[in-house]
């Protein structure tokens, strides 16, 4: 009903008993409502409504957005960045700025470009032993455009945001930075992990988003269809796959997830390598891997391909995810729900979490869905919100960086050089397309 309708989806099909979200026009309400009591007569009672005028949202969202930047003395980063929304090129100065106002724990770092010839532009923090010399962890937000985007008015002006992963992945950068010589906890483990923390991984598709109203939800990259299709863009995130992991397919969904038919392949491979090799020293394994995304407050780890197969660390990713949760929830009382990705939300190929820990080795791998169901904002997020949102997340990741067990460090380095090389181009690959 919802594809004969073209009703947009907030979310996909999740788990039995779970819900979706979807936008519906007051077009085709009446016709939506129907549809409900021929599947279950019960669907009408049960339907809530998030926002009763979705502009009326994004207007209030908005506020603040048109005040541009306003830089600290001598281009110094300050904390009133996280007091309202960013367009794109704010946010590469404002990592340039943090790289300044910190030059002794931090450096812009940029890997090839994506395909519209963006740079995939990020930030490394490091402590006294310098960049490269500890184990890393790595952190990337906005794989899905629609995870961090303005919304538009036809004239071009702003509607606002939706929950934002990149400011959360940017304030975790400024308090790690801005307490490291203040707090000895934070210091410790500045000095024992090396970060790597990418807040757009997607730049095409979130500059897309910027510049046409008609595509305020867009999700993908922007690769053109190949000539036997007629899908735009790919997503980024369902085109990982390794340790045999099978192709789902779901041709319904294929305006907004396009897949490959096979494992990825890497075109120009010779230059994936460029991020690690660029390093004075080879870097260590990474430990912790985590990808953000918008909306939901999940908090899950491998697999997302299969609810038969677990993960040979499913008790040591449990224990995290029990922790993070307590942790995200002291400072707002927010409810992370955990567990592995099929089980938590749905089946979902492809993931950067599965690759990352099945093929890259990286034993403390996952992902986080942010605030926004809770409150019933959906993916639109007031500005008020973006400082608790970080700051619940800051003090998950807290407890992972002071439980992680650290075995890891002492083990071969080239799971990592295999990674960060994929970490920092998988996001402008050219990939195949299968359906459409």
């Amino acid at each position: 009903m919802i594809d004969t309708l073209g009703i947009p989806t907030w979310t996909d099909v999740h788990i039995p008993y779970s819900h979706m979200d979807v936008q519906v026009s007051k077009d085709c309400l009446s016709e939506f409502r129907n549809g409900l009591r021929k599947i279950n007569p019960e669907l009408n009672s049960q339907l809530t409504v998030i926002h009763e005028d979705l502009a009326v949202s994004l207007a209030k969202e908005a506020e603040g957005m048109n005040t541009l930047y306003r830089r600290g003395p001598e281009g110094l980063a300050n904390d009133e960045w996280f007091n309202s929304y960013h367009v794109y090129t704010d946010h590469l100065q404002f990592l340039q700025d943090l790289a300044s106002t910190f030059p002794n724990n931090a450096k812009v770092v940029t890997s090839d470009n994506s395909y519209e010839g963006r740079p995939i532009t990020g930030i490394n923090i490091y402590g006294s032993s310098g960049s490269g010399a500890k184990p890393a962890v790595i952190f990337h937000g906005t794989v899905h455009a629609v995870n961090g985007f303005p919304l538009w008015y036809e004239t071009g002006r702003s509607l606002g945001f939706i929950s934002d992963p990149m400011q959360v992945t940017e304030q975790i950068a400024y308090s790690l930075l801005s307490n490291y010589t203040t707090s000895p906890t934070i210091k410790s483990y500045v000095d024992k992990y090396d970060f790597y923390i990418f807040p757009v991984v997607n730049p095409d598709g979130f500059v897309y988003t910027q510049t046409d109203p008609d595509n305020r939800f867009w999700r993908k990259n922007r690769q053109p269809p190949p000539s036997n299709s007629s899908c735009y863009g790919r997503d980024i995130n369902r085109n990982w796959r390794g340790n045999g992991e099978p192709v789902a397919r779901r041709p319904t969904l294929a305006k907004k997830i396009t897949m490959e038919s096979r494992p990825v392949t890497l075109p120009n491979s010779k230059d994936f390598l460029s991020f690690s090799t660029q390093e004075p020293t080879p870097m260590p394994r990474a430990i912790l891997y985590m990808d953000f995304h918008a909306k939901g407050l999940l908090f899950m780890s491998p697999y997302g391909y299969s609810n038969t197969e677990i993960a040979p660390d499913r008790a040591e990713h449990r224990k995290m995810e029990q922790g993070f949760a307590a942790a995200f929830k002291a400072p707002y009382n927010n409810t992370l729900t955990i567990g592995p990705i099929y089980q938590t939300i749905y089946q979902a190929s492809g993931t950067s979490v599965d690759y990352a820990y099945g093929h890259s080795k990286i034993k403390y791998s996952f992902a986080i869905e942010l605030r926004g169901a809770m409150s019933l904002s959906g993916f639109v997020l007031p500005p008020d919100e973006i400082r608790p949102s970080g700051i619940e997340v800051y003090e998950g990741v807290k407890y992972l960086l002071e439980n992680m067990v650290a075995e890891e460090a002492n083990s071969s380095n080239s799971g990592m050089k295999l990674f960060i090389s994929w970490v920092h181009v998988a996001f402008l690959l050219i990939l195949p397309a299968w359906m459409c």
